[in-house]
């Protein structure tokens, strides 16, 4: 993956940090370029009192934003108060947080929209720091958006006003909303004002109040998914909030969407692909549920791939492949949430509702 500076990194802290980041990048294979525009990964520095964005060209960019943080030695009760209003209003992936005496190595802390907080101390060998600052950058850096969908205006008329499954999702979507799950797996109306959470929902295009998304099997090669951004307590156009996925372009790294003519869709869900592998390989799998909640003792993802990447569908997809019962598994997306499959989505329900865990432990 090519990477890029941008922003303001003129300060001794943001250069060493630069420098830094720049060799264990360079020794890890990733390329070096001048223009942020041709880059996959940005790394963007600004003062924490001017967290100006980078204006993405391309959906598939992700950014890192640099800043310093008040000077302490923070908890995760402080640093995520104080930092992701910052991530939010950089517009970033992830969020690294400086901090610590200016005569010393800073501590990082590390803070995502969904995957919580991390610090890497700086008061270790430089090496052994950037190894390990790499290690939470790296999923980032090695990661494929598949976002981008091909709409197909094949869709048979038959289903043009949905079927009984579609039916089946706009019920699971009102028990979901039920759930009063929120957009990150910790308490984000204690962290951020009010203007910052309409800030976070236009930017990152969340809808309603409930999140996480729902899925249906339709045959052997298709199945019913919840569009992106969509209130799920009302998901009942299709091609609007329900959505028909036939197949996944690999070329193109785009989900394959047959939609109703004469209707303007919406993109199906990020997770799209994750589910997408689970239906392939396991036809017992009826129905897949995500949500941001959690389950203590499940098995959980090793690394924090972003969210539509696929990667994560790949890491999601080996757990369910190695359960005793793959129709029937809860897997753990490591400090995100949780993907369950089940015969359907009334019996999913059925099976956890009671379970689960408002807020996703942190490690």
């Amino acid at each position: 993956m090519d990477y890029s500076f941008a922003g303001q990194c003129e300060n001794d802290r943001f250069r060493w940090f630069a420098d830094g980041l720049r060799q264990i990048m360079d020794a890890h294979g990733h390329r070096f370029v001048q223009d942020p525009d041709q880059a996959s990964l940005v790394v963007n520095c600004f003062p924490r009192d001017t967290p100006r964005p980078f204006r993405r060209r391309a959906q598939a960019v992700f950014v890192v934003s640099v800043t310093e943080l008040e000077p302490g030695d923070k908890s995760v009760h402080e640093a995520i108060p104080e930092g992701y209003p910052l991530l939010v209003r950089s517009l970033s992936n992830l969020l690294i947080g400086l901090t610590g005496p200016e005569s010393s190595d800073p501590d990082a802390h590390f803070i995502t929209p969904e995957q919580g907080h991390y610090r890497v101390r700086g008061r270790s060998d430089r090496k052994e720091f950037f190894d390990r600052v790499y290690a939470r950058i790296q999923p980032l850096a090695t990661s494929r958006l598949i976002i981008d969908n091909i709409f197909e205006e094949d869709l048979p008329e038959e289903l043009w006003e949905g079927d009984e499954i579609t039916r089946s999702i706009h019920a699971a979507g009102k028990r979901l909303d039920a759930l009063n799950l929120l957009p990150a797996p910790f308490p984000i109306d204690e962290i951020l004002s009010e203007r910052d959470r309409r800030h976070l929902k236009r930017l990152y295009g969340l809808g309603g109040l409930s999140y996480g998304n729902i899925s249906a099997r339709l045959d052997d090669k298709r199945f019913w998914m919840s569009a992106s951004g969509v209130d799920k307590s009302n998901l009942q156009e299709v091609g609007r909030d329900i959505l028909l996925v036939k197949d996944y372009n690999e070329e193109e790294g785009a989900m394959v969407i047959s939609v109703p003519p004469q209707v303007q869709p919406r993109r199906v869900s990020v997770d799209a692909i994750e589910h997408w592998m689970i239906y392939r390989e396991h036809p017992e799998v009826g129905a897949i549920l995500h949500v941001h909640a959690w389950i203590d003792g499940v098995p959980s993802t090793e690394f924090n791939y972003p969210c539509g990447t696929y990667e994560l569908g790949r890491a999601v997809a080996e757990i369910v492949r190695e359960h005793d019962e793959p129709g029937r598994a809860v897997v753990g997306l490591k400090n995100h949430g949780l993907t369950i499959t089940g015969a359907s989505l009334e019996e999913i329900f059925d099976r956890v509702e009671d379970k689960l865990l408002q807020y996703v432990p942190m490690s």
